[in-house]
């Protein structure tokens, strides 16, 4: 049974199974109904957002280079989307608070393994100059927007799964904690998983988590490293993730971004603003914060394809209208420095041939 709900004005409301609303609107029509439509959701309208970091150090690099202001107007996110970030863990922040998605029960903290995925490693507990990397990156994705605090985030819904793999006596990372970390996320249900985090070699025991993470359905995006030579880093060099290096706001490729052939996208990655300990905020550079962009660009997409069709595309598509809608710098077509081009939100909500074919 469809159960129905009736309302004022002679309508009558049918709850629709996702993915079944043309089949069941012609059973309606058929069974008699006179007009059916779809229940549209509407959302104030709040362009540019009202956040006080956003129009002095954000506009310039969001919408300016990427072109996140005429993106917003099509879609501010799927707030049941979840997008995982592998790094060093999770910190309270007034800008965040919300977003974080934590299940109980479940043991986020792959590194340690004491249940705690808080962020307490070296660097994020100085006394001088606090800096925790995960949050950094997370708030690039995904900052509480529109709330007349702090920054804004590329996406303003879904939710922030903070994965640990970073060893809190020394930082460590390694392949079990990284590989763990993919696994999970994918068995928490997160559709994107940014890996701001790398190493030159490739590494055979976590490409199979990658490429089975990607085969299920996961956009992977990583970050092509920061030490201005060739070679894309591993994990960004995979053929399961999206390598996403820096360029600078005049759009030429930073000096410390990594190059290769495995390059795909490039994102703003100088002085981005992000959130940091304690209720601060501040700027970061590298391709960390590049490929964040990258991430919630991609979930933005998502979101909108899910909202016209009823289902997620497959990273295939993903890649497909990202890499095509990218604006291209450098030497004509492809290469090494800039991959495809700069990610551009704007192109990608207005591409009917593929991103909304």
């Amino acid at each position: 049974m469809i159960p129905l709900k009736a309302s004022k004005g002679g309508f009558l409301h049918v709850r629709v199974p996702p993915g079944q609303e043309r089949v069941k609107a012609e059973a309606l029509l058929r069974a008699g109904a006179r007009w059916v439509q779809p229940n549209y959701i509407y959302e104030p309208l709040a362009l540019p957002p009202n956040d006080p970091l956003y129009a002095p150090y954000q506009k310039p690099q969001l919408s300016g280079l990427v072109g996140l202001e005429a993106a917003w107007a099509t879609t501010t996110g799927d707030p049941s989307l979840v997008l995982a970030v592998v790094d060093t863990g999770y910190l309270l922040h007034e800008d965040l608070s919300q977003r974080w998605y934590m299940p109980s029960g479940m043991n986020l903290d792959v590194a340690d393994g004491d249940d705690d995925p808080t962020d307490n490693t070296p660097s994020a507990t100085a006394s001088k100059n606090p800096f925790s990397h995960g949050l950094a990156v997370a708030s690039v994705i995904g900052a509480e927007t529109n709330n007349a605090r702090d920054m804004v985030g590329v996406t303003w819904r879904g939710k922030l799964l903070p994965l640990k793999v970073a060893r809190s006596s020394d930082g460590l990372m390694s392949t079990a904690y990284v590989k763990e970390a993919v696994d999970l996320a994918v068995q928490l249900g997160a559709k994107v998983i940014n890996l701001s985090l790398g190493q030159p070699s490739s590494d055979p025991v976590l490409e199979q988590s990658l490429s089975a993470a990607r085969a299920q359905g996961v956009v992977l995006v990583a970050a092509a490293g920061n030490y201005g030579i060739d070679g894309v880093l591993y994990p960004a060099s995979s053929p399961s993730v999206i390598a996403v290096g820096s360029v600078s706001n005049d759009k030429s490729k930073s000096l410390f971004s990594n190059c290769g052939p495995e390059l795909d996208l490039v994102a703003p990655g100088e002085r981005v603003t992000v959130l940091r300990p304690n209720n601060g905020d501040g700027f970061g550079s590298g391709t960390s914060f590049a490929s964040p962009m990258v991430a919630g660009v991609a979930a933005l997409y998502m979101s909108a394809y899910k909202a016209r069709y009823g289902s997620l595309p497959n990273p295939d598509q993903v890649y497909q209208c990202l890499t095509a809608t990218a604006e291209d710098l450098g030497p004509p077509g492809h290469d090494t420095g800039y991959g495809f081009g700069l990610v551009r939100a704007d192109r990608v909500m207005a591409d009917s041939t593929h991103c909304f074919p």
